[in-house]
């Protein structure tokens, strides 16, 4: 019984060890460890270096072309240039050549000369050069002509007077004062220039009215300072003045 023990216990050690049974694991683990501490294996360096060395190759080639096209492109600057020296060469002989047949062909006559005789100096002498007294009288004449058409014809035209319209406000003592004189008295201030208008009362307050009269003047003849004063010299009857309204005909 004990023998059969034994071997009992051998048999599941040897099934519970599987190390043989993954080998293949092992190995390729092992593999992948040597190839990333040593580098890649010869297979991917040498496809690694075909592909470098075929992109060189494609590189040179184009350069090459670029070359190429260059060369080109040198070879037809040479030609225009050799080509344009020439053309100045042959422009700088041909003005030379072509100017001897054209002076030989239309030769350059002299001009005549005149002969000078005691004549021609007499009437050079006749010549006034300055003119005469009276060309400046008469040029003189038609200016001063001209200026009093002008000034006549400004003093005919109308001037435009500058006027302008005031509404005064005369105010009485008080209620007992007659408006109908006071009225009276601002209307008998006459000046050039002065044209009185309508007028009307206009309450002011317990009783007392006060006189609004409208006046056209003429700016440069009355002023609202001249006014004022002829007015105020009515004592008995004119308070104060006011200009209530000024406007520009």
């Amino acid at each position: 019984m004990p023998k059969k023990s034994t071997n009992m216990s051998g048999l599941q050690c040897l099934a519970t060890e599987n190390i043989w049974f993954d080998k293949h694991r092992y190995d390729e683990a092992e593999k992948h460890f040597y190839e990333g501490a040593n580098g890649p294996s010869t297979q991917q360096q040498s496809s690694s270096h075909a592909g470098g060395d075929h992109e060189l190759v494609s590189r040179m080639k184009s350069l090459e072309l670029e070359n190429q096209t260059l060369h080109k492109v040198v070879e037809e600057m040479r030609a225009a240039l050799q080509k344009l020296e020439s053309r100045v060469v042959v422009l700088e002989k041909t003005p030379a050549s072509a100017a001897v047949p054209c002076a030989k062909a239309a030769p350059v006559q002299a001009a005549p000369v005149k002969q000078v005789n005691g004549d021609d100096d007499e009437d050079d002498d006749d010549i006034d050069l300055f003119g005469s007294d009276e060309d400046d009288e008469e040029t003189a004449r038609l200016k001063q002509e001209r200026v009093d058409a002008y000034a006549a014809k400004k003093a005919k035209k109308p001037t435009l007077i500058a006027k302008s319209s005031i509404l005064l406000d005369v105010k009485p003592w008080d209620d007992e004062t007659d408006m109908a004189k006071l009225e009276e008295c601002v209307r008998s201030v006459q000046m050039d220039g002065l044209l009185w208008g309508a007028s009307k009362l206009v309450p002011v307050g317990y009783g007392i009215k006060k006189l609004q009269i409208n006046c056209v003047v003429e700016d440069d003849k009355v002023g609202t300072d001249i006014l004022e004063e002829e007015i105020t010299k009515f004592e008995d009857f004119v308070q104060s003045v006011d200009v209530a309204a000024f406007n520009k005909i």
